[in-house]
């Protein structure tokens, strides 16, 4: 299933979307949800939305997305390096999170603004470092919009990941789809940049949970974000970037 969050009526909504109609749920958080999910049956749904009629919201408010560099094995060969023997590991504040159709604000403290388009892992359940890496997980979109130039400047990643509104993501969470191959695109002003397939990942979505969560409590709502495919490239003031994966529709921001 396809699940939403948006606002209508001036109130949060979780809903499920088909064929751009939202069937409003009686739940408050997307996690919720699916953690009934067979119970649930749209046509017992009393409300229904068009997709244009509504605010899109983030599909979760995460208390951290960690982000895996270096994941595709087309990315590594395109820089010339050696596939590496663990997955390589950085974070993005939640405060860097923004729903499709919302602004990315180009900082003035960087002269080069890149999109990563990625496939996004959303945990479900409280997964521990003493649970084997066991847990349930849904998919989404994610962007890791990152100011290239001062990523080199500062050796480490945390200032060139964290700007506000550098987390673009959503604008839905998907569940029952196999992940292990999936294509992946990323369009600026309608131009193809990236174009891949997960099954060109160097570690899968679930050796991802189960590396990340033998570190750090994963909790629900939290996103991993994949790592990116080849043809990372720059975004300038008035772009619009769109994120493309299958089953999961377009992540459309536009650069201010």
């Amino acid at each position: 299933m396809k699940y939403i969050r948006y606002m209508a009526s001036n109130k949060e909504h979780v809903g499920i979307i088909k064929d751009d109609i939202i069937y409003d749920l009686d739940y408050s958080c997307i996690i919720d949800a699916i953690a009934h999910e067979d119970e649930i049956d749209i046509n017992e749904s009393t409300t229904t939305h068009r997709l244009e009629e509504v605010d899109v919201l983030p599909p979760t408010n995460p208390s951290k997305i960690v982000c895996v560099g270096l994941n595709y094995k087309d990315h590594a060969k395109e820089l010339n390096m050696e596939l590496p023997d663990e997955p390589l590991l950085f974070m993005k504040p939640s405060t860097s999170v923004i729903s499709t159709n919302s602004a990315i604000i180009y900082p003035s403290t960087t002269n080069m603004l890149d999109f990563e388009g990625e496939l996004g892992i959303v945990i479900l359940e409280k997964v521990s470092p003493c649970d084997n890496g066991t847990c349930n997980v849904a998919y989404t979109i994610v962007n890791d919009v990152t100011a290239r130039d001062l990523q080199s400047k500062d050796g480490q990643w945390t200032r060139s990941k964290s700007y506000d509104t550098f987390c673009p993501c959503g604008p839905v969470v998907v569940t029952g789809i196999d992940s292990s191959n999936l294509n992946i695109k990323t369009m600026v002003n309608n131009d193809i940049k990236q174009e891949s397939n997960t099954k060109n990942m160097i570690f899968s979505p679930l050796e991802l949970v189960k590396y990340i969560s033998n570190i750090m409590t994963l909790n629900p709502g939290d996103i991993i974000a994949s790592g990116t495919p080849p043809g990372v490239g720059h975004l300038d003031v008035g772009d619009t970037v769109v994120v493309e994966i299958d089953e999961m529709g377009s992540l459309v921001n536009i650069v201010k």
